[in-house]
Order: structure tokens, then sequence, then C-alpha cells
């Protein structure tokens, strides 16, 4: 007997299904914002990785060596791989570029509810512009995703982390002591933060104002707390500008500005923003993202850069959560030869059904008999069988059987072939 991966998982017909629905509906969101889809490797050169996280990815990446001596790694994120590519392919296209993608990374993380080795991204990239309408467009493009899939209780928060990185500056905090503060603000264990501020004798007043835009999410209070300087008085405007255009053009009238968001501190570079569902509880994002500089990292030259990743499988479980109703598959037909010599007519109805009318439509392979075979017609969600007997073949008729109500008719197989919207009972 064979077990699976830890951290892996299988998917069934039915779970399949829900996923692909899913699926369809975000392509179609991304699509109707104008992105394109692309893809790229499920391995890269390690050090497309490194160049972009560090060494400490390293402790959670899948590596190895191939026959030609190569070291690789199975991508654990697509925002890398999306600036390789845009810097071998796509740079001399017209500005800005608008992508999206999905595909399977892989994380030696500790597996848990909706946290799995191997798992579904999905995501964006707007390269080329980062006007605060590119940017409010973004997220409302993240929204509207969550919105058409039947998500109704979510939350969006926006911050700034260049903003909160002076803000950093102002408190006179090195890296060290950030690097200690950022867990806190994250959980927002707000009395810890506090805590260790006076015990490194942070001015009591800066600590007040910073308890304060954190716990009251009060962005007025940057103003004081960068001290009027014209680059953070132009940047906490921009902030607002966007939260504004997000109520006023998009009709997001619940976003916050929140800056406590420090996820990826090192690696955005300016407005950033995440959405969460209150029904996954504790670990509650599923989409985050913003804006970062990271062409010139893969040997591009540096165009402002947004861009967001969703968690595909946190997003099931959160609908599920909130008994969100997926469709069920279902058959348009599926076809009963009462006997063997009637499998040939069978046949050709069913290949006319799939080829010349598109429908979704099967036949009983097994030669069982009639009542078998329409428990199994039912046990799929065929929403009509069609019953090929012997006397009513005699007359050039088949028997159309509504799976739901049981009502059948007998009408003539020609007529049925050519039109079978024609038959509705």
């Amino acid at each position: 007997m064979f077990e699976i991966p830890r951290g892996t998982r299988d998917f069934t017909p039915e779970e399949m299904y829900k996923r692909r629905y899913v699926e369809r509906i975000f392509r179609n969101v991304f699509e109707s914002y104008g992105y394109q889809e692309i893809q790229t490797p499920t391995f890269e050169h390690i050090e497309l990785f490194l160049e972009k996280s560090g060494e400490s990815v390293l402790d959670e990446i899948y590596e190895f060596t191939d026959k030609g001596n190569r070291h690789l790694a199975l991508r654990p994120e697509l925002t890398a791989p999306v600036m390789r590519m845009y810097v071998d392919h796509l740079q001399m296209e017209p500005k800005p570029l608008k992508l999206y993608y999905f595909g399977n990374c892989f994380r030696y993380d500790r597996p848990q509810k909706g946290r799995y080795r191997e798992f579904l991204q999905a995501g964006c990239e707007l390269i080329g512009t980062n006007t605060p309408e590119a940017i409010a467009e973004l997220i409302t493009l993240s929204i509207d995703m969550l919105k058409k899939i039947g998500l109704q209780n979510i939350e969006l928060q926006i911050g700034n982390l260049k903003l909160l990185s002076n803000v950093f500056d102002a408190l006179n905090l090195n890296e060290d002591k950030r690097d200690v503060l950022l867990p806190y603000i994250d959980k927002e264990e707000f009395d810890d933060v506090e805590e260790l501020l006076y015990d490194w004798e942070v001015q009591g007043e800066k600590i007040v104002d910073f308890m304060n835009l954190l716990r009251n999410q009060d962005s007025t209070i940057l103003y004081h707390l960068l001290d009027g300087d014209e680059e953070n008085k132009t940047e906490i405007q921009r902030l607002h500008t966007v939260n504004d255009l997000l109520r006023d053009q998009f009709s997001i009238s619940d976003a916050t500005i929140n800056m406590g968001i420090v996820r990826g501190l090192d690696y955005y570079t300016g407005i950033v923003f995440e959405v969460k569902a209150p029904a996954l509880g504790a670990e509650k994002q599923i989409c985050g993202g913003g804006e970062y500089n990271l062409i010139s990292l893969f040997g591009g030259r540096d165009l402002p850069t947004a861009g967001f990743g969703l968690g595909f499988d946190r997003t099931i479980i959160a609908m599920e959560e909130e008994d969100v109703s997926f469709p069920k598959p279902m058959l348009d037909y599926f076809i009963i030869p009462f006997n063997d010599e009637l499998i040939s007519d069978a046949l050709q109805i069913v290949n006319k059904l799939r080829r010349a009318h598109n429908k979704m439509c099967d036949m009983d392979l097994s030669r069982r008999g009639i009542g078998k075979a329409l428990k199994y017609a039912s046990s799929h969600s065929a929403s009509y069988a069609v019953i090929l007997g012997p006397s009513e073949m005699k007359k050039h008729k088949l028997t159309l059987r509504n799976m739901e109500s049981g009502k059948q008719e007998e009408v003539d197989i020609d007529e049925f072939k050519n039109n079978p919207e024609k038959y509705r009972i």
C-alpha cells in the first residue's frame, strides 16, 4: 500500500469540479480587466530564488541536482519566475503589461489546514505603471475575483511599507530591533510592541503616536510621526488617494488603512494590501500584494511593478466554511441501448450529440440492464436518459426520460439527433 507524500493531496472528481469552477471564474475576471495568461516552468535554477529571497529560502525549498549537475529547485512562488520571464521575453512589449497565472508551488512547510507542501497559487503582475488608479484597479481586481465566486465576508486592508519603514527610522529602530518587533505587529500583540518600545527608550510621545497608529488605524498620525517631510507627505497623500479611489470609483467602501501590515517589508516598496476571510479563523489571509521593484535583480531595467498572490486552496476552504454553493457536474444525456444489437445506434446518437451539438453525453458501456443503467445515470446527474428499445426502434423512435421528474415520451430519432433542444419534457 502506497501513501502520498506528507503535505500533498489527491483530488476526487467532485473536488476537481469545484476547483475548475473557481479557476474558470478567476480566469474570466482576470481577462475582463485586460490581463493575459502566462506560464513558467515548474522548476528553475535555484539562483533565481536565492537572488530574490536570500539564503533563508533554502530551509523551505525543494532543491535537487539533475543529471547534468545543474542545481535546480521546484518553484516556491511565482513572482520571481514571472520577472525572469519578463526580462527574457517581454521587455520590449508596450507598457503597462498585465499578466496572470495559475501554477503549483512547493514549500517545505509544516502542513496544517489550508497550508500544504504542494499548493496552487493564482496571481498577477502589473508591470510599467504605479499611478493611484492603477493600484486601486489592481486591488479591486482581487476583491472582484473573491466576490464573483460567492464569498461575502471578506476584509480589505491597505498599508504602505515605505511609510512604515520611515516610521521605524523616526523611532530610531535598527534592523535587529525591527526584526524583533515585526512578529508582534503582525500578530497584533500591541501591548508587547509598546513594552518593547519603552524598554528601548524610544521617545514617549512617539510611542504614543505609533501605538495610536496601530491600534486605532488613524493614518493621519503619519503626518505628525514623520515630521512633515515633503516626500512622506506625498506618499501619505498617495495612500489616501488610492483609498478614495477604491471608495468613490470602484465601489469598495469598506477598505481600511492599516499601517500594521508588515509582511514583505524587505520585498514591497510602497502600497501593500491584504484580503482576509474571517471564516478561516486565526489564519485568515487569502490574498496579499503590493508594489515592488524586482526587475533589475534579474537583469532588466527597473519599472514600477505591482501584483498579488491568491491562496487558491485557502479560498476553496473559505467558500466551504461560508457554505457557498458549488454547481454540480451534470450530463445532458445518458444513452441506454436495450440490448447488444442497439449499441451501434446508441454510438451514432451519442457521437452526434457530442460533435454536432456540443452536449455532455455518456452511454452505458457496461451492457447492464435498464434499471441499473438508469440508476447509474441518476448518480451522474444526467438530465435525460435516452433509451433505445427494440419496439421503439422499429417505429424509428426512442424514449426520452426526464431524470428529475420521471416523465418520458417517445420522439423521432432523426428529429432528436438533429435538434435535441426541441425536446424538453
